[in-house]
């Protein structure tokens, strides 16, 4: 299939990590901000073969994983205690909140509902009109066009029960947070393709410049993996820094007009609070006054506290790329999908699951 064999090529993706050994000549640390890469990269083997030199640090790109612990204890109390009927990715059912997660609470009978598009969300609601329908709307700026699109349509049917529960967080800011960490090595950045897909790549110019940084926007087959690290270490060897885009076969550099239309339509950029990171100054968006309406924190009111994570667990390190997960003392041990301890375990783009299904560290548990 075009976009997919040739982007497993075997023989290809030998030529390129023979380059990658050939160019390299000091350690470099390069992190791969997008969880769907960090899953890649450990599915396929890239860690194990990419020479010493060249260490892989995974990112917070994970938005399930970064969904702070009072949301999702606020989207269990609207399904519980308010009666809605609650919609969500699959993604965030098994994420622990203070006390239980969504599927915990689903299984004591809330409505609770797995979705793949929140407009799936805007008919339920027609289909309900004696009951409230919320959305937890989570993602990066990638599923952000779609979750604007579900409240213009509310709002032009004039259906009145519907409302999104906004977890939304941004990429640009995230880099700058990671950068300015006092424990961050990092030397420079896979950028995530499918969020410059929507938001075009001039965002990553200014942080190029402000930490002297390559940064090389990237897809998510082996080859497009492979190619990206290999046009950061030729950049880090030259001693350059650049804002390049590997993934051109999808990302323009403009972005998605349209798509950033539906956004800064319903949306505008705030602070956000990031699980196991803390707060990011203008790192996410929320419903803007126009359509206050649809926003199910204010159509709510319902204003639940932080808790504190649990003490065993480094999710916030390994977000931050400081730990990797077999770093964990509990990884694999207390901390399973089954019964996780936090969030990255879970989430299909968290780097704990990534390692516990593909990695040789989860291996040598069994």
């Amino acid at each position: 299939m075009k976009f997919l064999s040739e982007y497993r090529d075997g023989d290809l993706a030998k030529k390129l990590l023979d380059e990658i050994t050939s160019v390299v000549t000091k350690p470099w640390s390069i992190m791969e901000v997008c969880g769907g890469q960090t899953h890649s990269l450990v599915k396929h083997g890239i860690l194990d073969l990419l020479p010493s030199e060249v260490n892989m640090i995974h990112g917070p790109g994970c938005p399930v994983c970064v969904t702070p612990m009072h949301l999702i204890d606020k989207a269990i109390y609207l399904a519980e205690e308010k009666g809605a009927i609650l919609c969500s990715y699959g993604d965030m059912l098994r994420v622990p909140g203070a006390q239980k997660s969504l599927l915990d609470s689903k299984a004591l009978g809330a409505d609770i509902r797995i979705l793949y598009s929140p407009l799936e969300a805007v008919e339920i609601a027609k289909s309900n009109p004696d009951k409230e329908v919320v959305f937890f709307a989570v993602g990066f700026e990638t599923t952000a066009p779609a979750n604007a699109l579900s409240v213009l349509q509310a709002a032009e049917s004039g259906v009145n029960n519907y409302s999104i529960l906004t977890s939304h967080v941004l990429v640009p800011p995230a880099i700058e947070a990671v950068m300015d960490d006092e424990e961050c090595n990092i030397d420079g950045f896979l950028a995530a393709g499918h969020v410059c897909t929507i938001m075009g790549i001039s965002e990553y110019g200014p942080i190029v410049d402000k930490y002297n940084i390559p940064i090389v926007v990237t897809g998510f087959e082996p080859i497009d993996l492979l190619q990206g690290i290999l046009m950061v270490v030729k950049q880090l060897e030259q001693g350059s820094s650049e804002l390049e885009n590997q993934y051109s076969r999808v990302v323009r550099t403009e972005g998605n007009l349209k798509a950033m239309e539906m956004i800064q339509n319903v949306f505008e950029v705030q602070d956000r609070v990031w699980r196991g990171i803390g707060n990011i100054p203008e790192s996410g968006y929320e419903i803007n006054a126009q359509y206050a309406a649809y926003d199910a924190n204010l159509k709510f009111k319902v204003d639940i506290p932080d808790s504190p994570e649990n003490e065993e667990c480094i999710a916030g390190q390994v977000l931050k790329g400081i730990k990797k997960p077999k770093d964990c003392p509990q990884f694999g041990k207390k901390c399973k999908p089954e019964f996780p301890l936090g969030a990255p375990m879970v989430s299909s783009e968290g780097a704990c699951a990534a390692y516990y299904h593909f990695s040789q560290a989860a291996q040598a548990l069994s």
